[in-house]
């Protein structure tokens, strides 16, 4: 199939080029924007009580479009002293002169009272009526009210700063445009350096370039077309994500089949027969190392959460793309330049000693039980730290960088408030059969609520219209994103909530801290569902390329060790050595299918040179060392480059993405250099024939078994 692929490829590829070229701009030119969200709620299915909370809201409380204010404004003294009266006084004024500039989509500003320490003063700041929350223009409101602080602040002694969920969203879409630059310009530049240090050619340094932004129009506008048709929502990292896969793993499978190509012009091909050999012997690599990233993607589709259901499909697509372009765009524009695309290097020509690479090879042949070993108990030794794993939930501390002003509002505001003031939860009481409510319970159901652990103050209920519900605002005493809130109200509130609740009605808890409790439970489901179902497909895959039923199995073993790995040295740096509280709750399952699917593809581009160096007739041993010599140098390269861009996110500026850096460039450089280039090999030449059981595919073959004859009408 690749040989034919490969055939067509090479004789006709400007029709290849100017078919991707007709694509790209039909895309670009129809696909609708590709849209994210960074709310929690977002992410969640209808069956948990906190989304029941906030619908049940806005069925009783359409007016109301959040008990939350979208924006505070908060006002303290430069000094740090307390408020006087006439701050006081000109926090009121401040109130009034918002009020009357009439903000797009902002409503109902009101001045709150000073905190009791007096250290602290709020302006509270609804939507209009009718507004989505979630509504993007939301963003140009929230840096007018900024402006508009700023100004009525000019000539007092008031320090002013607007958090909320407005604010946070315009800091959350101004930190992520500034990711998506820095990450875009370091991922760019890492691989051209790289490249040029590889193949010392500008040519090939820019190809990956050049291509792979065709190929990120394509992917993003199919994307964009998924979601729409599909209704999904994507987190705000999408984007930045997008760029590392694309020219990461995109680099690495170009990188594959231009080792190859290299290989076959040193051994007297020429270019276009050398392409198609190509094609023919890396794209099963290429193909196969492609399905099984696809496949892990596409088990996120198994997910309770809205997020991972819709990036799952986003990075599942963009991998397809880059995989058909790898064996069909790259190989044309090649085939086109020849031996030209190596300009003006002329190292392509000499085949290298590979000393470094040959003397690691033949020290594992000889002794792949010690290399086993030495690597199996390396990856363990990290594996342990995984156990200390503290998933956080709070996506606006982790996807802001500290000196956002919405953060930088939100720990002013603690010097006067308590710490659940900047999230109150929110309690909905309703009647179960339609009748109005007796507001003569309600005082009493106070009581109780305000009796639980955890709860600092209950406000005045507020009845609905028809008096079938209310709504009780609770302000908790712990900071609402911590791992305490989510204790107490998963536990004691929603408990007392709910066996305080009338005869007649019903209690549900929602907000933002039990958000974060329905998003755990969702995530430790999703855990048990998707990891396996990932691990299936891709062993399923293995079995498939392999023949073999033994060999996916160490495989998935060594993967798995691996992920543990990258987790517990993850929790390492970030938990223990820099002392976080905790990392954002999807970073496992990112690990997971990033390292688990890229490792996958190294060790399919090492056992697949294995199995084809034992088909050349040699025994185990001697098959993993020139697998070893010969697959090393690209894995090394890949590797490199993969790990690279993914450190690049580190660059992001928010603790979401440094962390999420770090975990998969270690993941990555884990599965590269310990994995696939020791694990794999030593374990497949200590096993020897029995790991391709029940089949042969290490069995010797002729010459003309291993290499087609080259037609005359392909030279030239």
């Amino acid at each position: 199939m690749f040989g034919t692929l490969g055939r067509y490829v090479v004789r006709h590829p400007w029709q290849v080029i100017l078919a991707w070229i007709l694509l790209a701009v039909v895309v670009v030119a129809t696909a609708p924007a590709l849209d994210s969200t960074s709310d929690e709620a977002d992410f969640l299915p209808g069956h948990y009580e906190s989304i029941k909370a906030m619908e049940a809201q806005q069925e009783a409380f359409p007016e109301l479009a959040d008990t939350e204010p979208a924006a505070i404004v908060v006002v303290d003294r430069a000094d740090g002293a307390r408020l006087s009266a006439e701050d006081v006084a000109a926090v009121e004024e401040m109130a009034k002169e918002l009020g009357a500039a009439d903000i797009d989509l902002l409503d109902d500003i009101r001045a709150n009272p000073p905190s009791e320490n007096g250290l602290v003063q709020t302006i509270s700041v609804g939507l209009a009526e009718g507004t989505d929350p979630f509504d993007v223009a939301l963003n140009d409101s929230a840096e007018d009210l900024r402006e508009q602080v700023g100004d009525a602040a000019d000539g007092t002694d008031l320090r002013v700063a607007v958090t909320g969920s407005i604010a946070q969203n315009l800091d959350a879409t101004e930190a992520a445009s500034g990711a998506e630059a820095a990450v875009g310009v370091a991922t760019i530049g890492l691989i051209v350096v790289l490249l040029l240090v590889i193949f010392r050619s500008p040519i090939i340094a820019l190809l990956p370039i050049v291509v792979i932004t065709i190929i990120s129009q394509v992917a993003t506008g199919l994307i964009a077309y998924a979601n729409d048709l599909f209704g999904l929502q994507t987190d705000s990292s999408i984007t930045v994500i997008l760029i590392v896969v694309l020219f990461g793993i995109g680099t690495d499978y170009i990188l594959f089949l231009m080792f190859r190509y290299r290989e076959r012009l040193r051994e007297g091909e020429e270019p276009k027969q050398a392409m198609i050999h190509a094609i023919e012997r890396a794209g099963e690599a290429i193909a196969s190392a492609g399905g099984a990233v696809i496949v892990a993607f596409l088990a996120l589709v198994l997910s309770t959460l809205s997020v991972f259901r819709a990036i799952g499909p986003a990075l599942a697509i963009a991998v397809a793309v880059t995989v058909v372009a790898a064996l069909t765009l790259i190989p044309a524009v090649v085939s086109l330049l020849g031996t030209k695309v190596f300009w003006p290097s002329k190292a392509w020509k000499k085949e290298p000693e590979g000393a470094r690479f040959g003397a690691m090879g033949e020290a594992l042949g000889r002794h792949p039980g010690r290399f086993a070993l030495a690597s199996g108990l390396l990856l363990a030794s990290l594996a342990v730290f995984a156990f200390g794993f503290k998933p956080s939930f709070d996506f606006s501390q982790l996807s802001l960088p500290d000196d956002a002003e919405s953060m930088v509002a939100s720990d002013r505001m603690l010097e006067g408030y308590p710490a659940g003031a900047t999230a109150p939860q929110t309690v909905v009481l309703r009647s179960t059969d339609g009748a109005p409510l007796d507001q003569a319970d309600f005082a009493q159901y106070a009581e109780a609520l305000g009796a639980a652990d955890g709860v600092a103050q209950v406000a005045p209920p507020i009845p609905s219209s028809d008096g079938t519900a209310a709504i009780f605002v609770t302000t908790l005493d712990d900071d609402p994103m911590s791992d305490a809130a989510m204790e107490k109200v998963e536990g004691p509130i929603r408990d007392a909530a709910h066996s305080a609740a009338p005869d007649g009605a019903e209690a549900l808890v929602g907000g933002t801290t039990s958000i974060f409790v329905d998003l755990q439970d969702a995530m430790i489901r999703d855990y048990s569902v998707v990891f396996p179902a990932a691990a299936l497909m891709i062993m399923i895959i293995l079995a498939l390329l392999l023949r073999s039923l033994v060999a996916p199995l160490y495989l998935m073993a060594s993967v798995g060790l691996g992920f543990a790995a990258t987790l517990g040295a993850t929790v390492l740096v970030f938990q223990v050595g820099q002392g976080q509280d905790g990392l954002i709750f999807m970073l496992p399952i990112y690990i997971y299918l990033f390292v688990t699917a890229l490792g996958t593809d190294y060790n399919i581009l090492m056992i697949a040179r294995l199995r084809e160096e034992s088909r050349h007739g040699k025994d185990p041993r001697a098959a993993a060392a020139w697998a070893v010599r010969h697959a090393g140098p690209t894995i090394a390269a890949a590797g490199i480059i993969l790990a690279g861009s993914f450190a690049a996110l580190m660059l992001g500026g928010n603790p979401l993405l440094v962390s999420m850096g770090f975990a998969i460039s270690f993941g990555i450089l884990v599965a590269a250099f310990v994995m696939s280039m020791f694990f794999t090999p030593s374990l497949t030449a200590l096993l020897g024939h029995a790991a391709w059981w029940p089949g042969h595919a290490d069995r010797a073959r002729d010459a003309d078994e291993l290499e087609e004859p080259v037609r005359a009408s392909e030279r030239g």
